[in-house]
């Protein structure tokens, strides 16, 4: 077994994996997925394929991952073979690649708007002001690339140096700011009632499109995909246990998820703005929504300076899959310094399009942000269990002889997950292409 680093305690291994899944994917893309595809019936969804599919498939993840020591293309290729594990792996790295470079275009939207919140605020006056210095790509472009050279930073100082402790200053700050700006959000009157409505779901209005959003979320805002988690994974002690730390995990990110979704949706609803913007819902609506709530510049401050933290770890955590997985292909030639160089300037190419162009990020984020993640995983899935076997599988995730439970969950695993996700997966793509 090569030699790896490892995180230095269990208790950061857990803020680590929270800072890799509580992000964007909860804060910016939940709540407006929730108002867009079904409203409180796609939380349900989405709740129930976290707890059945994406919570499984973490463990799977971390499991191939802590085996071979590998980022996905070393994993992979254990798994599958050299050449098809290749392919694969390379093709996983080229949709974090992709996806990295539009969500650092967000994460620039982000930190203009924190900024602009903080020491101006919104008002009816100011939003024009606002909305027109998001709407300048060069700008958007030039803060995205602040942000990926501060990333890469992190990256370059290491695992325990740079990603451990960036995640313990970052996650326990956002935990606390969403607790307080949810009390906040209850204050308001008639924000209860308001919510509990909206809460009410219609399960018969969900169409194939939404269940494939639900299912998407469920595995984006984790980090699923055959990429992160696999190559957090490979930094895992061996005696990590598995299953504990992925339920932690799951459960922590679909909170965080509710949390955010119960700042702002009831916020939203109490002052009549519209939940169904999308993408644009952060930055269009809630603008609104702070200048007129009571303490709105401080608690639109707090929301969006906590946002801005959680995106940043997420960034750092697509990065090290990138850094770290190309690292494991080309040890022999290239030094990590020169990887980072190169991702760097390969991202910064990359997301001129999106910062140009922002009405390209919802198709991206449809492709690489959901379906190609759904695909990854089950790919790791299908690696783990068919390509390492059952002993392997075991082993990893329980650390000891299976039993009867074990065999269950290893059934569940090898044969419901992959085929649950595929015919999903198949069904949305058919429902696309017959329209």
């Amino acid at each position: 077994m090569s030699t790896r680093q490892t995180f230095s305690s269990k208790f950061s291994t857990i803020l680590t994996m929270l800072g890799v899944s509580v992000g964007l994917g909860n804060v910016w893309r939940f709540p407006y997925m929730m108002g867009k595809y079904g409203g409180s019936a796609f939380l349900f969804v989405y709740l129930g394929f976290t707890v059945l599919f994406a919570i499984p498939a973490v463990m799977a993840e971390w499991a191939l991952g802590r085996e071979t020591r590998k980022g996905p293309i070393g994993a992979f290729s254990a798994a599958l073979g050299p050449g098809l594990g290749r392919i694969v792996g390379y093709m996983l790295l080229f949709t974090v690649l992709v996806a990295n470079s539009y969500y650092l275009v967000v994460i620039g939207n982000v930190l203009y708007t924190t900024a602009f919140s903080i020491f101006r605020g919104f008002t009816q006056n100011s939003i024009p002001v606002f909305e027109e210095g998001l709407g300048r790509g060069l700008l958007q472009y030039e803060i995205a690339v602040g942000t990926l050279v501060v990333s890469l930073y992190v990256i370059y100082r290491g695992l325990n140096k740079g990603i451990e402790w960036v995640s313990k200053l970052f996650v326990p700050f956002f935990a606390a700011a969403m607790v307080y700006l949810v009390v906040s959000a209850f204050s308001l009157e008639g924000a209860g009632r308001e919510f509990l409505a909206f809460l009410k779901p219609d399960f018969a209005a969900l169409k194939p499109s939404h269940v494939f959003a639900a299912l998407g979320q469920a595995f984006f805002s984790l980090g699923l995909g055959g990429t992160f988690l696999l190559i957090y994974g490979s930094y895992l002690k061996e005696d990590q246990e598995i299953p504990r730390a992925a339920i932690m995990t799951g459960l922590g990110d679909a909170g965080a998820a509710l949390n955010a979704s119960l700042f702002i949706i009831p916020s939203i609803l109490v002052f009549g703005l519209d939940l169904t913007s999308g993408p644009k819902l952060i930055f269009y609506t809630l603008p609104r929504l702070f200048s007129v709530m009571p303490a709105g510049q401080l608690l639109g401050s707090l929301f969006l300076v906590a946002l801005s933290m959680v995106a940043f770890l997420s960034d750092v955590a697509a990065l090290e899959v990138l850094v770290g997985g190309l690292n494991d292909g080309f040890t022999a030639k290239w030094t990590r310094t020169r990887i980072i160089v190169v991702v760097g300037l390969l991202e910064a190419l990359l997301m001129l399009p999106s910062a140009l162009h922002p009405n390209l990020i919802g198709v991206l984020d449809l492709v690489f942000g959901s379906g190609m993640q759904i695909f990854g995983s089950t790919l790791a899935v299908i690696g783990l269990t068919w390509g390492l076997g059952k002993m392997t599988a075991v082993r990893q995730i329980f650390d000891r002889p299976a039993g009867r439970w074990h065999e269950v969950f290893y059934f569940w695993l090898r044969w419901v997950i992959p085929g649950t996700l595929l015919l999903i997966l198949g069904s949305y793509i058919y429902s696309s292409v017959t329209q």
